[in-house]
């Protein structure tokens, strides 16, 4: 079995390599610590599987699995991130993920996921199940902030985090000029008038911790 980790932080991949040494099959791993080297390698070879974190310099990690889903539609991604699933398990899964996972999840849960999508399952966590059939129910009336662009999505986490305009600029590899644009199209998509107000919007609808 061929898997690519996609982590920027080196100890993690080697977290996730000895937890991929339990399995009872020969695993050949592949490692990338952005987005630009994860295609490199996802175009360079067939893998069964991708694991992908979220938060990575430049590209994300949803930007990341849009690109690899057009590139490779065949092969899964199991998005494995810090993040509480209530913040972005829903549009991963849109966006062609086949599992979200919190770094904080079993090393049992971790292969079980992965057996799970290479028989061409999703891999949903009881949580993350109750969490998804909601918004499909509901799906007429989304909240505003699921028909901002993936970008945008990241920018107003970042905002709401309490990450300077510099901070954000330097993390996504933008100007912070462009920052400041999407911060402009934040406010007018979601009817807002401040800084404070987009803070209050995100920590009423779980966006932020």
């Amino acid at each position: 079995m061929k898997v690519l980790l996609v982590d920027d932080h080196a100890v993690v991949r080697e977290g996730l390599k000895l937890i991929l040494a339990r399995m009872d099959e020969n695993v050949q791993i592949g490692e990338a610590s952005n987005a630009d080297d994860a295609l490199k390698l996802a175009r360079q070879n067939h893998w069964n599987c991708a694991l992908v974190d979220i938060a990575m310099p430049g590209k994300t990690g949803l930007e990341l699995l849009k690109e690899l889903k057009r590139l490779r539609p065949e092969m899964p991604v199991l998005i494995l991130s810090m993040y509480p699933e209530e913040q972005y398990a829903v549009r991963m899964l849109r966006a062609g993920a086949s599992g979200y996972l919190n770094k904080e999840s079993a090393p049992e849960q971790l292969i079980g996921a992965i057996r799970a999508v290479r028989r061409g399952e999703k891999y949903l966590s009881a949580r993350m199940a109750s969490q998804l059939a909601s918004a499909i129910g509901t799906d007429n009336e989304r909240p505003p902030h699921e028909e901002l662009s993936d970008r945008e999505f990241v920018v107003l986490r970042l905002m709401a985090s309490g990450a300077s305009p510099s901070d954000i600029a330097r993390q996504l590899c933008l100007s912070i000029k462009t920052v400041s644009t999407y911060r402009s199209r934040l406010l007018r998509k979601l009817q807002l008038r401040n800084n404070a107000q987009l803070i209050a919007y995100a920590v009423k609808n779980g966006l932020v911790q």
